[in-house]
């Protein structure tokens, strides 16, 4: 093994691989590489594991220097906002995200409240490997871990700032909010309330178990508070991950949105609130072609990356512009903050419906109709991807453009699909887009007979 970083930061399964050891051997690596006298903000959700791994990680980083705030319960960009705001050098997030219940992980967060890029996770994972940690003398390890109460409340002010609060306030909206059993529950409707909107709180207990559903937001997991949102006659439904840094819509029809059709909706509106920002967005390869479809119309260029919102967002930071997404619901407003915030997008999305005066299924009927399909094959060991990605080629090559940006992507006149590793757990992502149901479901089930052949 010679990575520890993924898509987005570090995981793997609570008291296996993602262990107490582990946790303080990289707990020393992060207090390393941010230096004797740094200090670091910590915070976690509610995945079984996260007080152990905390305390873990504090003990690697006190061991070598670092100066140890802790947050408690925080939504991952609740945290980062802390870490910009409140002048910390840096952060380190317990969480897995959107993985099942069994995971937990370990992000890292830069001084300007981004998950760091690229060359400083290598840089963490050598000091971790060589074994290259600060050695000091007992009487300059840190002595405590002091306590941060400011982060929800400093966070939760900043997203309103960004909002027409009396005329959001006016609307009287009728909110349900999907918390997943985790920290999302916290946050959000602390804005939904201060929003003025009446709130329906579903699966908002903290639970390490996610009772409920697990926690990656999607059509099929997102079923049952579907049916409370079109029963209750609620103007918007919001769904979020295990950190809260994802937000999937659901409309007042009770149909669950993909993110990249609400990241395309709030990339109009950011460059509505944004005017002076570049007229460009960022989003991943695995986005819909209703993206550029939709936003060239109003003049905002579109631009594809590989996924993981690390890459997303570092390009922005590079290179500006007015939004970053995904098509899992991650949606990044530079205005706030460089990284993806599902409390942010919340907001935005209540302020976009309160300006434009419609409800919130016929703001996303604006949008190109498609038909879109997500599923997985597990990666075993008898997987040969190379031969998988070359057969997937072969077969469809010659049907439209092939893009190796990440994995293969396909895109014809009438279809496109992507499929490639994840980067969190040990399979493959397939997703299909089709301007037709019956080919939909065809295409889908021929690529995963391909791969599983």
């Amino acid at each position: 093994m010679d990575r520890l970083f993924g898509t987005d930061g570090i995981r793997g399964i609570t008291n296996q691989e993602m262990n107490v050891l582990f946790a303080l051997k990289v707990g020393m690596a992060i207090g390393t590489y941010f230096g004797e006298g740094s200090r670091i903000l910590m915070a976690k959700d509610a995945r079984s594991g996260g007080e152990m791994l905390t305390r873990a990680v504090q003990s690697g980083l006190m061991s070598v220097g670092v100066k140890v705030f802790d947050a408690g319960y925080l939504p991952t960009p609740g945290l980062q906002y802390g870490v910009k705001t409140l002048g910390y050098d840096g952060g380190v997030m317990i969480t897995a995200s959107h993985n099942p219940p069994e995971y937990n992980g370990i992000k890292v967060i830069g001084s300007n409240g981004v998950e760091v890029d690229r060359e400083s996770e290598v840089r963490i994972e050598q000091i971790y490997f060589e074994a290259r940690f600060n050695s000091l003398p007992w009487n300059r390890v840190s002595q405590e871990v002091r306590r941060e109460d400011r982060v929800a409340e400093v966070y939760t002010k900043g997203i309103l700032q960004h909002v027409d609060l009396e005329r959001v306030r006016q609307r009287n909206f009728k909110v349900v909010i999907d918390g997943a059993n985790s920290v999302g529950s916290l946050t959000t409707p602390m804005v939904a309330n201060a929003l003025n909107c009446k709130t329906l709180g579903v699966n908002t207990n903290l639970d390490y178990n996610f009772p409920a559903r697990v926690p990656e937001p999607t059509v099929e997991t997102l079923k049952d508070t579907a049916e409370v949102v079109r029963s209750v006659k609620a103007d918007l439904g919001v769904a979020h991950d295990g950190d809260a840094d994802r937000a999937v819509f659901i409309d007042s029809e009770g149909r669950v949105q993909w993110g990249d059709r609400s990241g395309t909706l709030l990339s109009y509106w950011a460059s509505r609130k944004s005017p002076s920002f570049p007229k460009r967005v960022f989003t991943a390869v695995s986005s819909s072609s209703l993206v550029e479809e939709y936003l060239s119309k109003v003049g905002i260029n579109v631009n594809f990356t590989k996924v993981g919102s690390v890459i997303i967002a570092h390009t922005l930071l590079r290179e500006g512009g007015v939004a970053g997404f995904e098509e899992n619901g991650g949606f990044i407003f530079p205005a706030h903050q460089f990284v993806r915030d599902g409390a942010m997008s919340f907001a935005l999305m209540l302020d976009m419906l309160a300006t434009e005066r419609i409800s919130s299924a016929e703001l996303f009927n604006t949008l190109p109709r498609y038909y879109t399909a997500k599923t997985k094959v597990p990666l075993t060991n008898d997987i040969d991807l190379d031969r998988v990605y070359n057969r997937l080629i072969e077969v469809y090559g010659g049907k439209g453009k092939v893009i190796t940006v990440d994995g293969v992507k396909v895109v014809s006149r009438d279809f496109w699909f992507l499929v490639r590793k994840s980067g969190t757990e040990p399979i493959l992502r397939i997703m299909v887009e089709t301007k037709d149901q019956e080919k939909l479901n065809e295409l889908t089930q021929e690529i995963v007979r391909l791969i599983t052949q």
